[in-house]
């Protein structure tokens, strides 16, 4: 391993160097490198399996968990079924045990047929689509050589991979902008074919060879910028990376696009003769720009990683041209793509040609967005909860945003007139911190929709005396004086993350109500007064409420437990620690998840003879489990459940599933036909659930594994048949049935 290079990891392989169209806009065959005439058509057997080596050997000294591979072009379809066939298996073959395998591949889809489309299923290759819009737009530029469009192909293309049985092949659609097409057609043209993702892709220029403007400096941000209005106002059907990204990157995470955002190259070539070579964008500078000498049968990734062109291209804002540092957004920009700030005068130390553009849309959707649109996830995050899991920040994500819909419940029922007076107001005063984090109690969620149903009944009262609860419990947290009358719930006064105080005092119990003073962090009041803390089941890394106090935990489906006695809450401990070791040791990736978004346990009454476990959509960070016998089964119950949390949350951001679809649904796991939503929701946690029983050990461990991954495809392939999804839905079945590796879905999962 070579020292200070940074890893490569995205592989782009040109299995082909020729093509079948005559795009006038095309990098490769249209720009000042024509390097291509020099390649042979395709890569031979051998520089394959070289090359798939060289990914190996680099992957394995750099302890990459999962390299990302791409098969272009030229056209990569013209190489013929049998060579993509073995380059995806001498992949796969070469990085066995070593890292994942993301397999991609960029297409005209020109040739896309049925066996194609099998073949990409079986093979595990994801592939894009290239599609300029509607039939007027995409014929201006994607053509055969005698002129003709390729508008009806591509689109039958699109649908056929598309299709239910092969829609796990299907990454998406890449549009290249050409702002004399009508924005809004080009939208509506690419949305309608349903495709998981969108991407949008500047036209290759250079200060030498600037882009085509018919109508002013910002034409690509106001062409681009028509598109994201529309797409805001539907509420963001599809995912489209570049507004994506931009949302990443302005909340200071990753950006899913190099046009954007300050992240490392990570990005190599290889062309069909097995030269190394640097982005393919860096062959609208000149001749030979992206080339950098170097072969895989003679150079390893390691050496071709400290070539000047790729250390040149520094992360970070260092790198850039001193008008790149002096902008006010350019941790969002990251200076543009590389490519686009070429000039012949002084190479790379310039803006983007598309400086103007990127600002003036930068600043467009950050103030759409507003607070608004403050929590949404990112491309990647959309995944990676598809996935199954395994990311911290994700699931800190969703629990933020679950705050944020707290606020939002009490500040609907306080305009409704319900949550007013002295606690209100003590709230209010409080460091937003402190209230958060006794927004974060699960069942908070669960009194304030119990409250807005009342008021919308008209014939109930919402029990506003939570309201005071959660006052005293912050005033406790900031240590901050307060004095308040709580109304009795049942002779007791429960407090948010704290516990419950019960009274003996006959006469305070007459009254229906407790006052009560905080002051320096402590609580004031009666001898007649007892509390009983919320006690924590711990153990390395995590620490969780065993919630056996609060009243609104009985939105589960199973009656909760009675106030647990000493022995019972030691029998919770210990067999808490014992799960959490299987997890931590077996299934790190939900391990992850629960550490940062699980706050609380109930315990449920037991029932003879079968594992108890419930989660409601209304607690996020909360599961109610009967104790069973055997930790294993307490492991698996806290992944089942906590999957349920996790999909729950996201629904509550986005539309997964049409409101208006009333079809029901045959699934293993329930008596009696589902919803849509609840067949998802089944079919998400139940592919972990054959997860955990894969990674155990002993007779029936495999059977269950099976079965369970069995019934959970069976449902998924029966609700995306059914029709029950929307595009977004659509996408995130996607994820659930293709492997971010390649690995088939059992394996995966």
């Amino acid at each position: 391993m070579v020292a200070g290079v940074r890893p490569f990891q995205q592989f782009v392989l040109k299995v082909h160097s020729r093509c079948d169209l005559a795009c006038d806009h095309c990098y490769v065959y249209r720009h000042a490198d024509q390097s291509w005439r020099h390649q042979p058509r395709a890569m031979t057997p051998q520089t394959v399996r070289t090359t798939a080596s060289r990914i190996a050997e680099h992957a394995e000294a750099h302890r990459l968990n999962r390299v990302r591979v791409v098969l272009h072009g030229g056209e990569p379809l013209l190489a013929g079924r049998d060579r993509l066939r073995l380059v995806a298996r001498e992949l796969r073959s070469a990085l066995s045990g070593v890292a994942e395998l993301d397999l991609r591949m960029q297409t005209n889809g020109l040739r896309l047929d049925e066996a194609w489309c099998a073949l990409l299923v079986e093979e595990h290759i994801v592939a894009g689509i290239s599609l300029d819009g509607d039939r007027i737009s995409n014929d201006r530029h994607r053509v055969r050589t005698d002129g003709s469009g390729s508008y009806d192909d591509v689109v039958r293309a699109v649908r056929l991979l598309g299709a239910p049985e092969h829609r796990s092949a299907f990454a998406g659609l890449l549009c290249t902008v050409d702002v004399e097409n009508d924005p809004a057609a080009v939208y509506r043209a690419l949305v309608q074919l349903r495709p998981p993702r969108i991407d949008f892709l500047l036209p290759h220029a250079t200060w030498d060879r600037p882009p085509h403007r018919p109508h002013g400096p910002t034409d690509y941000a106001d062409w681009l910028i028509t598109v994201f209005d529309i797409w805001n106002s539907e509420d963001c059907p599809v995912p489209i990376r570049m507004f994506d990204s931009i949302r990443a990157s302005a909340a200071g995470r990753a950006a899913s696009t190099e046009v954007l955002g300050l992240g490392s190259p990570d990005l190599v070539v290889v062309e069909t003769n097995g030269a190394i070579e640097q982005a393919d964008w860096l062959k609208t500078v000149g001749q030979g720009a992206a080339a950098t000498g170097y072969h895989v049968a003679t150079d390893s990734f390691d050496v071709a990683a400290a070539h000047p062109g790729f250390l040149a291209r520094a992360p970070g804002v260092g790198a850039m041209s001193g008008q790149c540092r002096r902008c006010h957004v350019v941790t969002v920009c990251g200076g543009g793509l590389y490519g686009h700030r070429y000039r012949t005068a002084n190479g790379f130390d310039n803006p983007s040609v598309y400086c103007a553009d990127l600002l003036r849309l930068i600043t467009h959707v950050r103030r759409a967005d507003g607070p608004r649109r403050h929590h949404r996830l990112a491309e990647t995050d959309f995944e990676t909860l598809a996935f199954g899991g395994g990311d911290a920040d994700v699931v800190g994500r969703l629990a933020d945003a679950q705050i944020s819909l707290r606020r939002s419940l009490l500040a609907h029922l306080h305009k409704a007139g319900a949550l007013t007076g002295e606690a209100w107001n003590s709230l209010l005063q409080e460091d937003a911190a402190v209230v958060d984090a006794v927004l974060a109690q699960p069942y908070i969620r669960a009194w304030a929709v119990q409250c807005c149903e009342a008021l919308a009944d008209g014939r109930k009262h919402p029990d506003t005396g939570r309201l005071a609860e959660m006052a005293l419990a912050a005033a406790i947290g900031s240590k901050r004086r307060l004095d308040l009358t709580v109304p009795l719930r049942s002779g007791a006064v429960q407090l948010p993350r704290l516990g419950r105080m019960t009274v003996s005092d006959k006469g305070v119990l007459a009254a229906g109500e407790l006052h009560l003073t905080v002051e320096d962090g402590r609580m004031r009041g009666s001898e007649a007064i007892t509390f009983e803390p919320l006690r924590q089941v711990t153990a390395d890394g995590i620490s969780v409420s065993l919630e056996d106090t609060d009243p609104y935990r009985d939105c589960h489906t199973w009656p909760s437990a009675h106030r647990l006695s000493e022995d019972e809450a030691g029998r919770w401990q210990e067999l808490f620690a014992e799960a959490w070791d299987i997890l931590r040791r077996d299934h790190r990736r939900y391990a992850q998840d629960l550490a940062v978004g699980l706050r609380s346990i109930t315990p449920l009454t037991p029932v003879p003879g079968r594992r108890v476990s419930d989660t409601s959509r209304h607690a996020f960070g909360a599961v109610a489990i009967a104790l069973p016998e055997l930790a294993e089964d307490l492991a698996l119950l806290l992944v089942h459940e906590f999957q349920h949390a996790k999909l729950g949350a996201l629904l509550d951001m986005y539309d997964l599933v049409d409101p208006a679809h009333d079809r029901l649904y045959q699934v293993a796991w329930r008596p009696g036909p589902r919803s849509v939503e609840s067949a998802l929701q089944g079919a998400y946690a139940h592919l972990a659930v054959a997860d955990v029983w894969r990674r155990r050990t002993g007779g029936e461990a495999a059977e269950q594994a099976r079965y369970w991954q069995a019934a959970a495809v069976a449902a998924l392939d029966d609700i995306v048949a059914g029709g029950g999804l929307t595009a977004l839905g659509l996408r995130f079945a996607d994820g659930m049935r293709t492997p971010a590796g390649g690995a088939p879905v059992l394996e995966r999962w």
